[in-house]
């Protein structure tokens, strides 16, 4: 079901995935945001390519540049937006960042880590499940990575 994105948060996150995209990157974008204020806190495309690092997904670079600009390593009371539903190392490092709220475009079947495979939110293991709402702008973040695969493959 594909939800609107009525506060543009995703469609930051989008423009993170776009521009990752034109990096040779998987497009993927995240977005932390204070959702005391609404302001951004930080934001990141995927940089596995270009930093040869398996580990520098969208989430795991805002996460990190978020606890930088803060000061702390807990974003409680953060939000992030995320174009692909977060894997399982991404889902783990949202809950060790206690992010308040999770919203995510597309939904991955294959490789995704909260609504799919191992569902790492409803782990015994989990210290902090943020709330999620998934298939926010999922149309938009479904056609952008089907579009790259289309043209890898092409």
């Amino acid at each position: 079901m594909d939800r609107p994105a009525s506060d543009g948060f995703m469609a930051r996150a989008l423009d993170e995935a776009r521009a990752a995209q034109a990096r040779g990157e998987v497009p993927v974008g995240a977005v932390v945001v204070d959702a005391a204020t609404g302001n951004v806190i930080a934001r990141a495309g995927n940089e596995t390519e270009a930093a040869h690092d398996p580990t520098a997904h969208a989430e795991i670079l805002a996460l990190r540049r978020a606890a930088k600009a803060k000061g702390e390593p807990r974003l409680a009371g953060c939000d992030l937006y995320v174009t692909l539903e977060p894997c399982a190392m991404c889902a783990a490092a949202i809950s060790h960042a206690r992010i308040r709220r999770l919203y995510f475009g597309a939904y991955d079947p294959k490789g995704g880590g909260v609504e799919h495979g191992p569902r790492f939110f409803s782990q015994p293991t989990c210290h902090h499940a943020p709330e999620v709402v998934g298939g926010v702008g999922e149309t938009a973040a479904a056609d952008l990575l089907r579009a790259f695969f289309q043209d890898k493959r092409g």
